[in-house]
């Protein structure tokens, strides 16, 4: 890969070094909110200049939250193939509540289809949905129990399962903003257990 040279360089250093503040930013936040202009006085840029860079606020922010999925993989691992790099990254999320309620926030606007981040956001989810149902069903091919030609359960749902434990990760993101006393790396844990021996048991719901 060739390394960028001249204005494209710049830009590309400029841009890292307007999202390495905002992530600072905001993980030095606690709840309180930040602006474009808490971001700028970081990189001594002017609210236009950090912008010009992203195009508007709403792109900023997202690129953001990409930068903070990137710096969490390099931190803690793959959460894709990784069942305790996903547990590692949600406990460390305690830690920066404005980082948190930014996904939060953003990720309800990103609904709409013509939002700079919906497209990451769909193809996050599709993702994280993937590579858990894959790990789901590993572990019941695995179950302790089982025989090695033993076949599993032609009903068990690990995709309904995924599902589950995705939409458990954002509503527990909330409740947590709210009452920060939840663990949720433990209460997902525990979600991923009861799941899992509820499928090994060939429970499925309704």
């Amino acid at each position: 890969m060739r390394t960028p040279r001249g204005p494209y360089a710049k830009s590309s250093a400029k841009r890292q070094q307007i999202l390495d503040a905002a992530l600072a930013a905001y993980a030095d936040a606690g709840s309180r909110k930040v602006s474009v202009r808490d971001i700028a006085q970081r990189v001594g840029m002017t609210d236009a200049g950090v912008l010009h860079h992203f195009g508007n606020r709403e792109a900023l922010l997202a690129a953001v939250l990409e930068a903070r999925d990137a710096a969490a993989r390099a931190k803690y691992g793959d959460a894709h193939t990784d069942p305790g790099a996903g547990l590692r990254i949600v406990a460390d999320n305690a830690s920066t509540p404005g980082l948190v309620k930014l996904f939060v926030d953003v990720a309800a606007a990103a609904a709409e289809p013509g939002h700079p981040a919906h497209d990451w956001f769909a193809d996050r989810y599709t993702k994280y949905r993937d590579s858990l149902t894959a790990q789901i069903s590993d572990g019941l091919t695995r179950r302790p129990e089982a025989h090695a030609d033993d076949p599993a359960p032609s009903h068990i749902d690990p995709e309904w399962a995924a599902r589950i434990l995705v939409a458990a990760v954002d509503g527990l993101q909330l409740q947590w903003l709210l009452e920060p006393g939840i663990d949720m790396a433990a209460d997902l844990a525990a979600l991923r257990n009861v799941l899992v021996n509820a499928l090994r048991a060939d429970g499925q719901p309704d």
